[in-house]
């Protein structure tokens, strides 16, 4: 996919200032780029964002691959915050920012000079989004926090992993992505309520918030029954069978978890005998006897390979798929007709490839208009756009502030 500056996204003219690294904020801040927002990365000079060394792996010329996975659609420019003049670049940035996104921890903006309360006095119709990991208040607000924490004290990892195995962790940061998805619909909720004349508003993001929200229908059990929900690998705890169980080659996705998919399946594979069997004739029987059927589906899909069985029972009306690797994932028709991997020209690191657009919109067109960023790479044309001269420009790089 060629840069595509020239489409209109559904938030060109919104612009925000970006206090992020790692990957909570910038998966956020990409998310709004994404969607056509000017993105003004705020960086350390001469280190930036730490995932800027984060591998291997790395593209060519050390690039990292895990800072462009969250940092595409952006522009960068090096502040030193430590030096006395970078407040005042921050407030005459700000002045021409509808949103500033920052996930330093809490208070730390604050002690900068530039906390809410100080860019609202000078933008007061700004949203000013945090996102850390415990929230701006609590007992363990002052905390750092990394998303395997967040995964173990979210209640994620307790559910996660095999029976009667140690707990282990989602294979992505998946609550540092949570966090900044949830920031990301906040700051669109909040850019609404603005356009109805409430003004700017303060968000505040707690990686743990977000994780024990995503407990969802594990919550609700829990809720309901007072117990602890088990690890149980990839199995349902309300369905069976509606998991992966081994084939001859790999694993194949099974989603019988009723009783007139359990009849597709049965006769599917071949086993009508299994379909009046008592021990197994209904969801909640299947469950009280997983034990016996579990290792019976098993011998059961051993028979063929996964490929054989998916176009089995998807002739049958079951639905089923591959577990798939990342090389077979990027590769397959339906990722690829959806656009999901996309390809970017680096300045140092060549043609890179990068994941797709989940969102489709039909007018405003989600969009690659700059590759991830080299450091400080647009510092120049962004201190411009807030109104520095070149000369005045000029002193502050003399000055070391930028």
């Amino acid at each position: 996919m060629a840069l595509q500056a020239e489409i209109m996204g559904a938030l060109d003219s919104i612009r925000v200032l970006d206090f992020t690294r790692a990957m909570a904020g910038p998966y956020c801040t990409m998310m709004l780029g994404d969607m056509g927002a000017e993105i003004w990365k705020i960086e350390m000079p001469g280190k930036g964002d730490e995932t800027r060394s984060w591998g291997p792996p790395f593209f060519q010329n050390d690039v990292s691959a895990y800072f462009v996975s969250a940092n595409r659609n952006k522009k960068s420019i090096t502040l030193n915050l430590k030096h006395p003049r970078s407040k005042e670049v921050v407030e005459r940035l700000a002045t021409k920012c509808d949103i500033l996104v920052e996930n330093f921890r809490p208070g730390t903006m604050a002690k900068l000079g530039s906390g809410y309360d100080r860019i609202s006095a000078v933008n007061p119709d700004i949203i000013y989004c945090s996102i850390s990991g415990f929230g701006q208040d609590g007992p363990y607000t002052e905390r750092a926090a990394y998303d395997i924490i967040m995964q173990g004290m979210g209640g994620l990892m307790s559910i996660t992993g095999e029976e009667g195995r140690p707990p282990v962790k989602v294979g992505i940061a998946i609550t540092d992505i949570a966090a900044g998805m949830f920031a990301n619909s906040a700051i669109l909720a909040a850019l609404y309520s603005r356009e109805k004349g409430s003004g700017g508003q303060y968000i505040d993001i707690s990686m743990l918030d977000c994780q024990a929200a995503w407990m969802s229908h594990q919550a609700s059990a829990y809720f309901a029954t007072g117990k602890n929900p088990e690890r149980m690998g990839s199995k349902h705890p309300q369905m069976i069978p509606n998991q992966a169980v081994k084939s001859r080659n790999g694993y194949v996705i099974v989603g019988a978890g009723n009783d007139r998919l359990w009849a597709k399946m049965c006769t599917a594979a071949g086993r009508t005998d299994l379909i009046d069997d008592p021990r197994f004739s209904t969801n909640p029987d299947r469950i009280r006897n997983r034990e016996i059927l579990d290792p019976l589906l098993d011998e059961i899909f051993q028979e063929r390979d996964t490929e054989e069985w998916v176009e089995i029972m998807l002739e049958a009306g079951v639905p089923c798929g591959p577990v798939l690797a990342l090389s077979q994932l990027f590769k397959d028709p339906q990722v690829i007709q959806r656009d999901m991997v996309i390809e970017a020209e680096h300045p140092t690191a060549g043609t890179i490839k990068l994941t797709g657009f989940p969102m489709k919109f039909s007018s405003t067109p989600e969009r690659l208009s700059i590759p991830p960023p080299l450091l400080g790479q647009h510092k120049d044309e962004i201190l411009a756009a807030a109104g520095y001269s070149a000369d005045e420009i000029e002193k502050l790089k003399r000055e070391k502030v930028v």
